[in-house]
């Protein structure tokens, strides 16, 4: 056990030699990574965002009921307690349209048209709050409601979040899709940075394996170089996408000012930043350990 940890701790001392020793191209290579992991990872850090914020304004899905102007107070009554006995129902909630008229009247842009109007043009309306956001279950209830007496139109307040999700779901696939994508750019960059190594380390590799060294001997420092190819250039990405974040949160202090809110872009959460890291070092890896299964078989006995 203490041979293969000392085996493996040389081949680590190794690679950090390497990358050290070629401190600009290094660099390079980090930044073509963490730039192609940066645009994944910035579209999900968004999406988290435009998830979160969704969450916070959508509360609790409800339906509005108005009721048709010509229907008189016994049959606009009679609603109310059809809308209770509905199980999907938490709450139901009378706008008289005398109410709504005043609460309109109040509005300094509408009063002047209020006040030309012979009569109220708004109807009476019930607030429903519900018990659950399944929207084929709401869909189905407010079907069902447009179909009583004197209801004129139903609308769910709430089918906009439910439309923001979809959204959500849909640029969740594009990211996968993008990340998808990239990963192979990640993987090119490793597998011809490690071809560079192998070719400029032609004459070590061979005075090796005239000594005796085995093959994993040999493949190791170039498995640990694409590893911490990667990990570096996953710590890259992540540099860039919380400085992007903090960039364009002066954006959205402004914005959230004029709506009363503290809004403001999140950075990725540790479990998250963790998974880029990790998939980052596994696609080094990769890329190392493709290059060098298909570049070594030059140094094999003939």
């Amino acid at each position: 056990m203490k041979a293969w940890l000392r085996l493996h701790g040389m081949a680590f001392g190794a690679t950090l030699g390497r990358l050290a020793h070629t401190p600009f191209a290094t660099l390079l290579n980090v930044l073509v990574i963490g730039i192609a992991l940066a645009l994944p990872a910035g579209a999900y850090a968004l999406l988290m965002n435009l998830q979160q914020a969704a969450r916070g304004v959508s509360g609790d899905p409800e339906l509005s009921v108005f009721m048709a102007l010509d229907a008189k107070k016994d049959e606009v009554a009679a609603i109310g307690p059809r809308l209770k006995a509905e199980a999907l129902v938490a709450r139901v909630e009378f706008k008289p349209r005398e109410a709504a008229l005043e609460d309109l009247k109040k509005n300094p842009a509408m009063g002047d048209v209020l006040v030309a109007l012979n009569q109220n043009p708004l109807p009476d309306a019930y607030v429903v709050r519900l018990k659950s956001n399944d929207g084929d279950a709401l869909e189905k209830l407010a079907a069902g409601i447009r179909g009583w007496p004197k209801v004129e139109s139903v609308q769910i307040d709430s089918a906009w979040v439910r439309r923001v999700a979809a959204a959500i779901d849909l640029g969740r696939m594009a990211v996968l899709v993008l990340a998808g994508l990239l990963s192979f750019a990640l993987l090119a960059v490793t597998f011809n940075t490690i071809r560079l190594q192998i070719l400029t380390q032609r004459e070590e590799i061979e005075v090796s394996k005239l000594l005796g060294a085995t093959d994993s001997t040999i493949r190791r420092p170039f498995y640990y170089y694409g590893a911490l190819l990667g990990l570096l250039g996953g710590g890259a990405a992540g540099l860039i996408v919380y400085a992007a974040l903090q960039f364009m949160n002066r954006g959205v202090a402004e914005f959230s000012r004029l709506y009363a809110s503290d809004f403001r872009l999140e950075f990725l959460p540790a479990g998250d930043l963790g998974a880029i890291l990790a998939f980052a070092a596994i696609l080094g890896w990769m890329g190392a350990w493709l290059s060098v299964t298909r570049h070594l078989r030059e140094f094999e006995p003939r």
